[in-house]
């Protein structure tokens, strides 16, 4: 991930409630940041709120490393970027990062794929998608 450039930061509040026995944060809370990460994201895309009603991507897959703890006090922040397309799926970089220090907490990929909630089946990810996610991270896809 050292070579993705993140143009999208979402600063992230904690929570009492966020952090577990051992006092950093839970494992599973990692998750909703990076949902948070990349509904914001995917907003600025569209440069409109997104009906997640008519959902026109979904989860595929997640793959999540958890690099260092983060603790209650700690500025936090999630960076999303789109690294690829494909035809019916494309592939999101995360990571969340100690604003403060710059350093790497966590880092996740996830793929999600084009999808007709109509029908409940898969589709191409659409032009619109394309055209917004090439022009936010100024390259093509």
């Amino acid at each position: 991930m050292q070579d993705i450039i993140f143009k999208h930061t979402v600063p992230l509040q904690l929570r009492f409630n966020d952090i577990d026995a051992l006092g950093h944060v839970n494992n599973s809370v990692y998750f909703t940041f990076y949902d948070l990460g990349k509904a914001r994201y995917f907003e600025e895309i569209k440069q409109n709120p997104i009906n997640w009603n008519k959902a026109e991507l979904v989860i595929a897959n997640i793959h999540a490393d958890f690099l260092s703890p983060v603790f209650m006090h700690e500025k936090i922040a999630v960076q999303t970027a789109t690294i690829s397309i494909g035809n019916k799926s494309l592939k999101v970089a995360q990571r969340i990062i100690n604003t403060e220090t710059g350093e790497t907490k966590a880092t996740c990929e996830t793929i999600l794929v084009g999808f007709d909630s109509a029908t409940f089946s898969t589709q191409q990810i659409s032009e619109a998608w394309r055209e917004g996610i090439s022009r936010y991270e100024g390259r093509s896809f």
